[in-house]
């Protein structure tokens, strides 16, 4: 049975999800949804769960890092942050706030795949700078792998994709 979390656990909690991702500097790691979980295991102890957004992603390291920094200012001298592969992160996992952020940001955020998996390629990606979907696929991979890079035929801006996963 999962207890509900004292209120150290939200503050700390708080505080890690609001380190910023070190890719994507513009989403929180709460928004992203790479944090998983956090419990306080004992005085001034703290284990923290997170999951990359996809095997061998090397920002893990650094997230780790950060988490565990903030989490040390705030007075928690024991930190433990493990990296959990199970479940497998989703792009489902980001929240309405990260899709609005990253849009917001010049990224088109990825689709909702829902529980029937991956959507269809059929729907065009909508263009983070003028809304249209009328986009077509220059590379797979963009400045990270979870990204694609597309080009907008309505007003021909390249832009990136957050692949959906």
């Amino acid at each position: 049975m999962v207890s509900a979390p004292t209120p150290l656990e939200e503050e700390l909690r708080a505080l890690a999800g609001a380190v910023p991702d070190p890719e994507l500097p513009v989403l929180t790691l709460a928004e992203l949804g790479v944090l998983r979980a956090l419990h306080v295991t004992g005085a001034g102890r703290v284990e923290v769960e997170l999951t990359p957004t996809y095997t061998g992603c090397p920002a893990i390291e650094t997230m780790s890092s950060d988490v565990e920094r903030v989490l040390r200012e705030r007075g928690m001298p024991e930190v433990e942050v493990r990296t959990v592969l199970a479940p497998a992160w989703s792009t489902d996992d980001i929240t309405a706030e990260g899709r609005r952020k990253l849009a917001e940001f010049g990224i088109a955020p990825p689709r909702p795949t829902g529980p029937a998996g991956p959507v269809a390629v059929g729907l065009g990606i909508r263009c983070p700078h003028c809304g249209s979907t009328e986009t077509t696929l220059l590379s797979r991979f963009s400045s990270t792998a979870c990204k694609a890079l597309r080009r907008c035929e309505a007003c021909r801006e390249p832009f990136d994709h957050f692949k959906e996963l």
